[in-house]
Formats: C-alpha cells, structure tokens, sequence
C-alpha cells in the first residue's frame, strides 16, 4: 500500500460520522452477511435497508391487493398508501407548492423520461423548434429525445437538438448555454449527478440562464438518496428517478412535474396495475433516507470518494476521469459524489473488473450506458453509499497498488 498523505478534509469527516455510519451499515443484511465482500457498485442498483425489506413483506403478507380497482379493506388502504407515497416524495423533494406538481409512478428513469418525450413534450413541438439535451450524460437522459425528434421528423417536423456545452471541470457551461438559447429554444434536458464521472453538475444555475419560460427536466437517478435536492430552490420542471438506486425495489421510479410550464403532465396509453410491493418499499426507501440525512449521507460518500481519489494519484498506472482539478480531498473543486471512474494503462477495465472481483470487490466495469459524445473506452467505476467503509476504500487502493507495482 503506498504511503497516503490524508488531508484533514476527509479525515474529520469520516471521524466525526464513524458512528453515525456503523448504526446504518448494520441495517443492510446483504452487506452484513458478506463480510467478505466489499460492494462497490452502488450507481447500478443500492442495497436494501432491512426496515424495507420488512416493509414489503409484511405489505405482501398481510394487505397485498391491487390498487384503486375494489372497494374492499385490502384495496382500498393499497389506493391509500399509494396516494401517501406521492405525497411523501413531494416533501422528500421538498416541493413548495404541491398543490399544483403531479407525481407519477414508472418501471424507472428511463421510462419516465421517454414518457415525458413521448407524451408531454412531442405534442408541443412545431417545425423550426430547438431542444438543448445532454451528449455526454447517461443514454437514458439522451436517447429518448432523439427518439422523439426522429418520430416529428417522419411526420414533417423538423426539430433541432442542441448538444449541452460542458467547461473543462466537466460541469454544464453555462456561458455557452446561455449563447445558445434563442425564442426558438422549447426544452432543456439536464442531469443531477453525473453518473461516470460523479460531479454534482450544479442544476440550480440552469433556471438562471434558460429565464422563466423554458421547461427543464432532471434526470436525477444518481442524485436521489445520495445528496440533498430541494425543488424550494430548484425551479425545475420533472425531476425523474429510478426507486432501486434509492434503496427501494426494481422495477419502480417516479416523475414528479411541476405543472407550470406548459400542460399537466399525465402519461399517455391506459394505466396498468400499479407496482404496488415497490411504491410500498419507496416510501419506506425515503423515510429511511430522511431519518439517516442525505446531507451526512452526501459529507460521508464524499469523504470516501477523497480518499479514493488521494490514494488513485499517487499510482501512476491509473488514469481518473473527470476533472483532474478535483481529485485531491484537499482542493476547493472535490464535488464528486459517490462515484469515481478510472482505468489502468495496461490492464484492460474488464478485465481489472473480474481481477477486483476475485479480491472481493464488487465494482463495475465497462462503457457505463453513456451517450454517444461520451466516454468511449472502458473503465471501472467505483460508486460508494453510506454502507461504504474507510477500510474498504483502503483495501481496493491496496489492491490496485499490488498491480501498480506490477506493470
């Protein structure tokens, strides 16, 4: 293990919730059971607190029915505990004005944001128009708008798609937004926290230089459960997320829309049976992240991420992606939250994957689903939650030290 200089940043953070953070890890039967194990891998899926997992048993066991289709007992406190869950997720985003913002259940992030495509923007699109999306962000926060350009184009309807500007930082340039937005301008698709590269990609300046008109939809899958977001002072329109990387069940997401810019948001086609075991464990997934406090949950994944970081400097095999200006615990740019991707000069990032695994340690390895403008070679990506600890950072940088010295 090479020698760490460890900055006081991280240090007192990690100190300072060292208890804090035991009493949660203990709450995730998967991560206790497996000792041996160290789970890296947080931004594909996030464990399951045991106060979820008993949620939707004793849902399944002693109430399962459908929702808002009988008028028996059963279903009717599924119908309510659904409509409880909306409003749950509204003061999880703090909304202040949920009189007047919807929330819709989906399968996830990608299906709530091709809804959105589909359903509420597409209608409101007229030749000549221009909508600003992220080319360099997740697929799913990139293809469902071309997908819906390309159905206007067969129609006669020629939309322009405006490729988000980002600085050096890898941040959104909101210099060169601003440049780019004209009365044509009819959309902006942005992301919450970037999912290779871990910046916190500060959304809130966005409102500032789109002004009062222009709708702004958030992919926030790697942002909910990891950091805070507060709708009282982000003035976007859909926030879209995905329930199993928020410690709830697959298969379940939300859209919240303000209702403001344009029409009501209400997703097209029949409504099916509602995911009704997942709605359940979301709203448990949010009180737990409530009690536990996204702001320490942020302070501590942050922490660990510096400490990944520090010790990925002083291996000179390893090349980190992102904004080299923030790598150190030490610098006034450190804004990754949570995830930290890089790949080895000489060991492809498969294989470095399935090396990791062997010493128990469960990252991700590969393109990482991004949009075409970005990342085109492999990497592993390392992405921590709050059941993360100081001794596994240390033992994955020992790990990669080992090949370090090797090749």
């Amino acid at each position: 293990m090479p020698v760490r200089r460890w900055s006081g940043t991280d240090m007192a953070v990690l100190h300072e919730l060292s208890l804090w953070q035991e009493k949660l890890r203990a709450q995730f039967p998967i991560i206790v059971g497996n000792p041996d194990k160290a789970y890296l891998d947080s931004a594909a899926t996030a464990q399951k607190p045991q106060v979820v997992l008993d949620a939707v048993m004793t849902y399944l066991a002693t109430g399962n029915a459908n929702a808002a289709r009988g008028t028996y007992p059963w279903a009717n406190r599924t119908t309510a505990r659904i409509e409880q869950t909306r409003d749950r997720l509204r003061r999880f985003l703090a909304d202040p004005d949920p009189a007047r913002s919807g929330v819709h259940f989906v399968s996830g992030t990608t299906e709530g944001l091709r809804g959105i495509a589909r359903d509420w923007l597409a209608p409101q699109l007229r030749d000549g128009d221009e909508i600003i999306v992220p080319f360099a962000d997740h697929a799913a926060n990139h293809e469902p708008w071309l997908e819906v350009t390309g159905l206007l184009r067969r129609q006669g309807i020629t939309v322009h798609v405006r490729a988000m500007p980002y600085d050096a930082a890898f941040d959104y340039d909101t210099d060169r937004l601003a440049g780019m937005i004209n009365e044509r301008t009819r959309f902006i698709a942005a992301t919450h926290v970037h999912h290779v590269y871990g910046n916190d990609m500060n959304v809130q300046r966005l409102r500032a230089v789109a002004g009062p008109d222009i709708p702004i939809c958030l992919d926030a899958a790697q942002g909910i459960g990891h950091l805070p977001l507060s709708l009282s002072t982000l003035d976007a329109d859909f926030v879209v997320f995905s329930g199993h990387k928020a410690m709830a069940l697959p298969g379940v997401g939300a859209v919240w829309a303000r209702n403001q810019r344009g029409p009501a948001y209400a997703a097209g086609g029949w409504a099916g049976s509602p995911n009704t075991s997942g709605i359940i464990s979301l709203a448990t997934a949010l009180e737990w992240l409530d009690s536990a406090g996204t702001d320490r949950i942020a302070r501590w994944t942050a922490g660990l991420g510096a400490r990944l970081t520090d010790g990925l400097r002083t291996l000179p095999s390893y090349e980190v992606l992102g904004c080299q200006a923030s790598l150190s615990a030490a610098s006034a740019l450190q804004r990754r939250q949570s995830i930290i991707a890089f790949r080895h000069r000489s060991i492809a990032s498969n294989d470095l994957g399935f090396i990791l695994a062997a010493d128990g340690l469960m990252v991700r390895a590969d393109g990482h689903c991004q949009a075409k403008s970005g990342e085109t070679t492999a990497s592993v990506r390392v992405s921590l939650h709050v059941y993360n600890t100081a001794e596994e950072v240390d033992r994955l940088l020992s790990v990669l030290a080992g090949l370090d010295r090797q090749f």
